[in-house]
């Protein structure tokens, strides 16, 4: 078939690639000049299914509220006049029950457990470059109670396949020497061996290339104006292309079936089409780093449980990358919260990189109330969905556009998860 896929993140490359290696001839659309400039452009850098535990858990409700008040609370809720926050909201409320944060559990780890091996194999086969490090992912915990609390799920998990082993504050120093200066802050951890880091805008530009390679063909600078239907199916989507919606060529592109990767902008355009879409945009920030003692830098990806931050090495680069703020679709970045990330990087590895040359980053990830994605079909026949992948885009890429390229070839994915309809 002629395959459209809108959106040139890593959900929309990957979704490219093995869409052209199921036969199909594939075209991308991307608003943007190049792929992976939004969303994917700077993010923490974790492929980490140690990361399963949803934001929608029984502890929850208490820390959003306790975080009202704090502009650089890790969870951010700003509270806006708009119908889909709330919405989203009394959804996620509805997702802090332990059987509910059970069986999002369950999904998660499936989907990302699938989506690392193929992640794994895709490097392997296509020789792809990007600071890849396979040394696992290290969690920290400096509260004893929510170490406590970890421990149930961190169970659930194991129990789904997930190798993750508690560790002790003097084990954390041992897996990590760098954060031998903060030991006393630390109480324990956890370690999945089996993560891994990278940067991820290396990783779809490197993979987007092969997919040119492979035949498939990228519409950039190409901007959705419309989108078409009738008869329960897609008839096309209208672009502007070449100079934005205010110019350029207008046309109408037409293919056999269509896959909406746009991201946290999929529900406004799911909406024109009369399908309702539980995703709102989580603004995350990051900040990368030049480091200057590498000695004094982390070799291991790292997460912060208290700040809910993570840390990843690239190359010569340190990323620091957390918080979520629901509060639209803006990309103003707040100082608040950038500089909430340096201090604490400074504060864990003070003599590591150069914190007066720092660059700051924010991106609107995805999100839905439960954290699971939306994977398969629409109610348009030809219509089918990846997105929604929150903080776990990078993570979950590979598996997600592997599977759902199944999903369209009419095939059964390889993986156990419940497909959205």
């Amino acid at each position: 078939m002629k395959v459209m896929v809108l959106g040139a993140g890593v959900t929309g490359v990957t979704t490219a690639w093995y869409l052209s290696q199921r036969g199909h001839e594939v075209t991308v659309v991307e608003r943007r000049g190049a792929a992976a400039m939004e969303t994917s452009f700077a993010n923490g850098g974790q492929i980490s299914v140690s990361h399963a535990e949803p934001w929608a858990n029984p502890g929850a409700p208490l820390k959003v509220l306790q975080w009202l008040a704090r502009e650089d609370a890790p969870l951010l809720f700003r509270l806006r006049a708009d119908m889909n926050q709330w919405l989203w909201g009394l959804e996620f409320l509805r997702n802090c029950t332990p059987v509910r944060t059970a069986q999002n559990i369950r999904q998660i780890v499936n989907l990302g457990m699938y989506s690392r091996g193929a992640l794994q194999k895709l490097r392997a086969e296509l020789d792809l470059q990007y600071d890849a490090k396979t040394q696992g992912i290290l969690h920290f915990y400096t509260s004893q109670a929510e170490y406590d609390a970890a421990q149930e799920p961190a169970r659930i998990m194991r129990e789904h396949g997930c190798e993750l082993d508690m560790k002790t504050a003097d084990e954390c120093v041992a897996i990590e020497p760098a954060l031998a200066q903060c030991r006393a802050s630390i109480v324990g951890g956890s370690m999945t061996p089996s993560d891994e880091s990278g940067d991820a805008q290396a990783f779809t530009t490197a993979l987007a290339a092969r997919c040119e390679q492979a035949g498939v063909k990228f519409l950039y600078n190409t901007n959705i104006l419309d989108v078409q239907a009738s008869g329960g199916q897609l008839d096309g989507v209208q672009v502007a292309r070449g100079s934005g919606e205010a110019g350029g060529r207008i046309e109408t592109l037409k293919a056999d079936a269509y896959v909406m990767c746009l991201g946290a902008f999929s529900a406004p355009w799911a909406k024109k089409l009369g399908q309702s879409l539980r995703i709102y945009p989580a603004k995350g920030y990051s900040v990368t780093l030049p480091v200057i003692n590498a000695a004094a830098s982390y070799q291991v990806s790292l997460t912060d449980d208290e700040y809910k931050l993570v840390f990843s090495r690239l190359g010569n680069r340190l990323r620091i990358a957390g918080t979520a703020e629901l509060s639209g679709y803006s990309l103003e970045l707040n100082k608040v919260r950038c500089e909430a990330l340096t201090r604490r990087a400074q504060l864990v590895f003070p003599d590591a990189a150069d914190y007066s040359n720092a660059t700051y980053w924010t991106g609107l990830r995805p999100s839905t109330p439960s954290n699971v994605p939306l994977i398969g079909r629409t109610k348009y026949d030809n219509l089918f969905l990846n997105t929604g992948h929150g903080t776990l885009g990078w993570t979950m890429a590979a598996g997600s556009g592997a599977a759902l390229a199944d999903i369209v070839s009419g095939r059964q994915p390889e993986v156990d998860f419940k497909w959205s309809t």
